[in-house]
């Protein structure tokens, strides 16, 4: 069983997998933050299932991009909850997780980051990275982008439509991705790649602003 957990953005989901199937996912929104609500609804969802942490064989949690106060709060509670169980984790980049809803070879996923740039990425049908993740204004991201045989998938693809063609296939991604965390996860598992805990890192692509605005 794998625990997965989504926080970086407001619409955040934990869920429950099993071999790869889903046992059940819970939807969280919290445009305040989750550190006050993550774990109260993680034990919620064991209990329900009668399921311990201890009883899980894996960890997973979406790395970014993303809000940086969620990927730090996701990110904190895998590795918490990992080390506890000493068991192995998986964390996965946000971008990868949309190309798991599509059906295309290749697949451009792709959310708003904000300041008027989108993060992207193109992956291939097994879900490996062909064009790298980025963070561009979308018309040069555009430019990155296959010839032919692709999609977009996105969770809100609206403030972009105006600017591709609309002979190219769009795909809807449910603003839930803990789900899809934990399928990726299992295969992750099974494959010998989930990683120590302490490995884990997170996949911010721009830096904070904090960041950005300090002197050198």
């Amino acid at each position: 069983m794998i625990l997965s957990i989504d926080t970086t953005s407001e619409f955040g989901s934990i869920a429950l997998t099993d071999r790869g199937r889903v046992v059940e996912e819970v939807l969280l929104h919290s445009p305040d933050g989750f550190g006050h609500i993550l774990f109260p609804q993680i034990e919620k969802l064991l209990a329900r299932r009668g399921v311990s942490v201890s009883e899980m064989d894996c960890f997973a949690a979406a790395s970014g991009p993303g809000s940086f106060t969620g990927v730090r709060i996701g990110l904190a509670a895998l590795k918490g909850l990992a080390e506890a169980a000493s068991k192995p984790a998986v964390a996965i980049s946000n971008l990868r997780v949309l190309a798991f809803f599509g059906t295309a070879p290749f697949r451009a996923t792709v959310f708003d980051a904000r300041r008027g740039e989108v993060y992207g990425a193109v992956y291939n049908a097994a879900l490996e990275a062909v064009v790298e993740e980025a963070v561009m204004k979308f018309p040069a991201w555009l430019q990155t982008l296959p010839a032919s045989d692709f999609e977009f998938i996105s969770t809100d693809f609206s403030p972009f439509q105006s600017f591709v063609d609309t002979g190219v296939p769009v795909v809807m991604a449910p603003r839930a991705l803990a789900p899809a965390i934990g399928q990726i996860a299992w295969m992750e598992f099974q494959g010998g790649r989930a990683s120590d805990p302490a490995e884990i890192d997170a996949n911010y692509i721009r830096r904070s602003d904090a960041e950005l605005l300090s002197p050198r």
